[in-house]
This record gives structure tokens, C-alpha cells and sequence, in this order.
């Protein structure tokens, strides 16, 4: 095992900031095309050129995240890219380090680093004063970075399988249901066979404490985080109650795609009155959900949403069950079913494979950047 020095991030990188150029949103009018434009939390937009092309790391500037930690506020970004001047941007001279140094920023209190009382910022004075513990030896660091790297793979690929997945799904609910359907088939309104917002909280509600969803942390499927509450001291907003196969869909922005179905969920289980809560009492929820959520119903439904030339366009869960489909016979809707609940099956024993995963990553991170955990080579 070799011993831990003190490096700045200047001893392993090149600061490109001087290359980054903004465009505004006006700039990119006309401009959309297949690269990708990087802010300071990640990707705002795709445009028609590109500033960088390889591997860089990206390390947020400016903005609220810097102290708040919603998303990541050091990244890699690959491949041709444009980048604002909302993020630092620096090229690693080997790869491990690039990973290392990403790592590194997750684990690390940036506060003393953080000026603006209003806006956060972290300068490029004191990021490159940041100091960067690491072992000496280079093998060791290698070592360390693929421990972790490992970890983000595997929870990378259950992610990929997850979409595939779904979009078989999609694509099988497409050509059964959209392009093969028939004339025949008896045009049906969704509230002719689901129940909208069944059941919420009263003054009988036996339990102490719920576990609650906001509309912000679920998006196309994927739940990000639940949050513990004491009953008594829950948000007034957290009113719905979700059981097995319950769909959500995000009333509010509907084009922002914060929607799913619900899976063995605990008996406490309550999201926001933000929420559509539907109950699937004779049709299978997949169906529901793939009938509701394809590109073209979300911007419908964006379309129809109440104030849509407001900040916050906003459905009534009558707006739903209006919705109006062609019913298939039964024995495909049967097939479909069967189908779709295997995948989802699989796509649940997926995020619960993640999550193990996530735990122990998060868990080794802070031990191997501080050296309280080493790694054999």
C-alpha cells in the first residue's frame, strides 16, 4: 500500500474553460441537432455543433446544486459536446483520474469552497485550491477507481436493460393496439374502466408515520426516493393513497413526464395530490399506463391541461378518464398482460438490484476516498 499525498486537480488536468462558449435560449432557436449542449447540472438542450470531442469532466460553476446536491455537480460527458459557462470543464491526462476526481467531488463538503450568498459559485481559483487526497502509486488508484467504476457499470447496464424493456413493451402495445387495430373495436373512455383517485387520507388513517411521493421523484417509471413523515406533520399536499398496480400520472406539467406504475408498494404509501392515482378495476394496469404515457397522448395532455400558458399547466383527473381508446377483444388484451407483467416483474427486480447496488456504493465511496478502506493490489 503506498502513502496518501495532497494533489490539486491542476496535477492530473487541463482547465478548458476558456474554450466553452454560451449560447442563450434565443441562440439555439434553429440550431437543434443531435449534440449535446451541457449546463452546470448536465444536458439543457441538443444543437447542430459541437466545442469538445472525447472524454472530459464537467464540474458545476454556479447554481443553487452547488449547496443543495440534487444532482451530481461533477460528471463525465463523451463523444462531441457543447458546453455554456455554467461549468468548468477540464481534461484528464489518464483516464482513471477522470473517474477518481468525479468520485472524489461526490464524497467531499464543497461549502468553504462556495462564495455568493445568492447565487453559489465555485470560482476557478478555488476549485483548482481544492485539495485532492490520493495514494501515491498509480496502481492503487487505478485500483480504487475500478472497485467503484465496476459498481456504476453494473448499475448502468440493469438501467439499459430496464429501458429495453420497456420499450419492447411500447413497441408490442404500438402494433397490437394502434397499428393492427380494427375498425370493429368498441370505442371505450378510460373511466369506464379504472377508478380515479380511490382512496386518500382521512381522520381514520391508522398509520403514524407514511412514506411520500412527490410528483419530482418519479420520471418515466423510475422512482428516485421516498421521503419518512410523521403523519402528523406531513405535507398538506400528501393526500393519496397507492395500492399494487396503481398508475400515477403528474397532473401538473404533464409534458414533464413524471408518471409510473406502482409496485408492492408498504401499506403507508401516499403521493401528492400533484398525482392522478388510477386504480385499474377491469383492464391491466400496463395497458393503462402505455395508452397514457406514449409521446403523442403527453402532449395531448399537455395540450389540454388548464392554463398550459402558464408555469404550471394543470389536468383534472376528469381530463383522464375522459380519454377515449378503441377497446381490443379480450383474449389480446389477455396476451398483452401476461407479457407486460413478466417485463415489469423484471424491471422491478432490476431497480431493487440497483438499489442494493447504490447502497453499497455509497457506502464504499466516503471509506475508499479517505483511505479508511484499501484496496489490495
Amino acid at each position: 500500500m503506498s502513502e496518501w499525498l495532497e494533489f490539486k486537480i491542476e496535477d492530473f488536468a487541463e482547465v478548458l474553460n476558456y474554450k466553452r462558449v454560451p449560447l442563450s435560449t434565443k441562440d439555439r432557436t434553429g440550431r437543434s441537432g443531435k449534440f449535446p449542449y451541457y449546463g452546470a447540472s448536465g444536458i439543457v438542450d441538443y444543437i447542430d455543433d459541437y466545442i469538445f470531442d472525447g472524454e472530459h469532466v464537467l464540474i458545476s460553476e454556479d447554481g443553487e446544486n452547488l449547496r443543495t446536491r440534487k444532482t451530481p455537480i461533477a460528471f463525465k460527458a463523451d463523444g462531441q459536446f457543447w458546453v455554456n459557462n455554467h461549468a468548468h470543464i477540464l481534461k484528464f491526462r489518464e483516464e482513471h483520474l477522470s473517474s477518481l476526481i468525479v468520485y472524489y467531488l461526490q464524497n467531499l463538503d464543497l461549502n468553504e469552497f462556495i462564495s455568493g450568498a445568492v447565487q453559489p459559485k465555485l470560482n476557478k481559483t478555488n476549485l483548482l485550491a481544492i485539495p485532492i487526497f490520493l495514494p501515491r502509486e498509480k496502481i492503487e488508484q487505478q485500483a480504487i477507481a475500478q472497485v467503484l467504476s465496476s459498481l456504476d457499470d453494473k448499475i448502468d447496464l440493469l438501467h439499459r436493460q430496464n429501458k429495453t424493456l420497456e420499450a419492447i413493451a411500447k413497441t408490442l402495445f404500438r402494433q397490437w393496439f394502434i397499428e393492427e387495430a380494427q375498425d370493429d373495436w368498441e370505442e371505450m373512455n378510460v373511466a369506464d374502466f379504472v377508478e380515479l383517485n380511490k382512496s386518500s387520507i382521512d381522520k381514520s388513517y391508522p398509520h403514524k408515520t407514511i412514506e411520500y411521493l412527490d410528483t419530482g421523484s418519479i420520471l418515466e417509471g423510475k422512482i428516485d426516493g421516498l421521503q419518512s413523515l410523521e403523519t402528523s406533520h406531513s405535507p398538506s399536499r400528501a393526500k393519496r393513497l397507492v395500492r399494487h398496480n396503481d398508475v400515477l400520472i403528474s397532473t401538473v406539467r404533464p409534458n414533464q413526464k413524471h408518471y409510473g406504475v406502482v409496485k408492492n408498494p408498504a401499506d403507508n404509501l401516499v403521493v401528492s395530490t400533484g398525482f392522478c392515482v388510477i386504480t385499474c378495476t377491469k383492464i391491466d394496469p400496463h395497458f393503462v399506463y402505455l395508452l397514457l404515457t406514449n409521446d403523442e397522448m403527453t402532449e395531448y395532455l399537455h395540450s389540454i391541461a388548464e392554463g398550459s400558458t402558464s408555469a404550471y399547466p394543470s389536468l383534472k383527473p376528469s381530463d383522464i378518464g375522459a380519454i377515449v381508446f378503441h377497446l381490443p377483444p379480450s383474449d389480446k388484451l389477455k396476451d398483452f398482460a401476461s407479457i407486460a407483467h413478466e417485463s415489469w416483474e423484471k424491471i422491478e427486480n432490476n431497480y431493487a438490484q440497483i438499489q442494493i447496488l447504490e447502497k453499497l456504493r455509497d457506502t464504499l465511496l466516503p471509506k475508499l476516498m479517505s483511505g479508511e478502506v484499501r484496496v489490495d493490489v
